[in-house]
């Protein structure tokens, strides 16, 4: 059975940092693209960042360039992201997703989800 578990979330003032991170287990995790999206509320799921499966290519959605670095550990089972600059626009609960191969911005196209970490950034 697949399992997706996001930590790290929290309450965090506008230009603080947070760390999440996503422990992945029954699958293989290296040969899985690895995804972080965000829902929040009276919004749709909104991509914010994927990584390849060596970690060698990243891609982030243009609101969070610069400020979120995702990585991933393939020893460890693990994907982060640092998030940096914090914005009250942030605010969401953050997903991790895995999917095959193909790096990929849409949702619709990710197999496995996790349960989400809420992230608040007050103003």
């Amino acid at each position: 059975q697949v399992q997706l578990v996001e930590s790290g979330g929290g309450l965090v003032q506008t230009g603080g940092s947070l760390a999440l991170s996503c422990a992945a287990s029954g699958l293989t995790f290296s040969r899985y693209v690895m995804g972080w999206f965000r829902l929040a509320p009276g919004n749709g799921r909104e991509f914010v960042a994927v990584i390849s499966l060596s970690g060698s290519n990243t891609y982030y959605a243009d609101s969070v360039k610069g400020r979120f670095t995702i990585s991933r550990d393939n020893t460890k089972n693990t994907v982060d992201l640092q998030m940096n600059s914090l914005k009250p626009e942030d605010t969401a609960d953050y997903y991790c997703a895995a999917k095959g191969l193909i790096l990929s911005s849409e949702w619709r196209e990710y197999n496995y989800w996790g349960q989400g970490t809420q992230v608040t950034v007050s103003s």
